[in-house]
């Protein structure tokens, strides 16, 4: 068996989610029938990160095991042509077995998009959320800062998140603004189930100037999910970038131009 890794994009809108399920259509099930098709036998996927209804991914990376033998071209333009629009393999690289797209990965990032305006859009509108007052990015990042490094998330976690604990370490997390959006991006070593979301529904009452900036401190100590904002809608976030260790030579981002032969040891 060979183990292959995908980097993927998909428009999340349409789709009930990335994780098989009994209702369809999801990413997982799109993909690994487009896969099987190609392999001429069933496989299955890991996926880096599971994703909700209505997120979309811009490199969401994947792995699956197969016996048939394709070259690359031949099997990103076969599973491509298998594939329903909204979903695309980006590249594909073989891999050492102990690759494994969810457990390997040491960092993964989100971006979620604001479309700050007073008119609802027309255009794009599943792909941002639309906030109609005016919001004051700079005291959203500020109150964002609290999040940084290590801490008890569980203010931040839904009822319904299957991880093992709220522990998790914020590496970064920005919210700026670029015309009429406001943007946060955030990358993490792992993210509670409607975490991302929550954060978001406590940050804008803050931009509003409902909330003050220590809002924010005092929610993440309190450890209790009814102290935080609403969950913000799945219009708007996106899983961006995945990073693994460099022996696996990987890209971080979107399609690249070319993969380069890995000379790591």
């Amino acid at each position: 068996m060979t183990r292959y890794a995908c980097g993927i994009e998909y428009d999340g809108h349409g789709f009930l989610g990335f994780q098989t399920q009994a209702q369809e259509p999801t990413i997982q099930d799109c993909l690994e029938k487009a896969i099987a098709k190609v392999a001429n036998h069933k496989v299955r996927l890991i996926c880096s990160g599971r994703t909700d209804t209505g997120v979309s991914a811009t490199a969401q990376v994947i792995h699956f095991d197969t016996e048939s033998e394709r070259t690359s071209y031949q099997w990103i333009m076969g599973i491509n042509t298998n594939l329903p629009k909204g979903i695309s393999i980006l590249w594909i690289k073989q891999v050492s077995e102990d690759f494994h797209a969810r457990f390997s990965a040491i960092q993964r990032s989100y971006q979620y998009t604001i479309l700050n305006r007073w008119v609802r859009p027309a255009l794009n509108r599943h792909s941002v959320t639309w906030e109609m007052l005016l919001l004051d990015e700079k005291k959203m990042h500020k109150a964002a800062q609290y999040l940084l490094g290590k801490h008890d998330f569980n203010a931040f976690r839904s009822s319904i998140c299957q991880s093992k604990t709220p522990i998790k370490t914020i590496n970064s997390i920005s919210v700026t603004r670029e015309g009429n959006k406001v943007i946060m991006n955030v990358a993490a070593s792992g993210f509670l189930h409607h975490m991302i979301r929550n954060i978001i529904g406590t940050l804008i009452p803050i931009g509003r100037g409902e909330k003050n900036i220590e809002t924010m401190l005092r929610i993440l100590e309190s450890k209790d999910r009814t102290k935080a904002g609403v969950t913000a809608a799945p219009n708007g976030l996106s899983f961006n970038t995945v990073k693994y260790p460099k022996k696996f030579c990987l890209p971080e981002g979107p399609i690249p131009d070319h993969l380069e032969p890995c000379h790591e040891n």
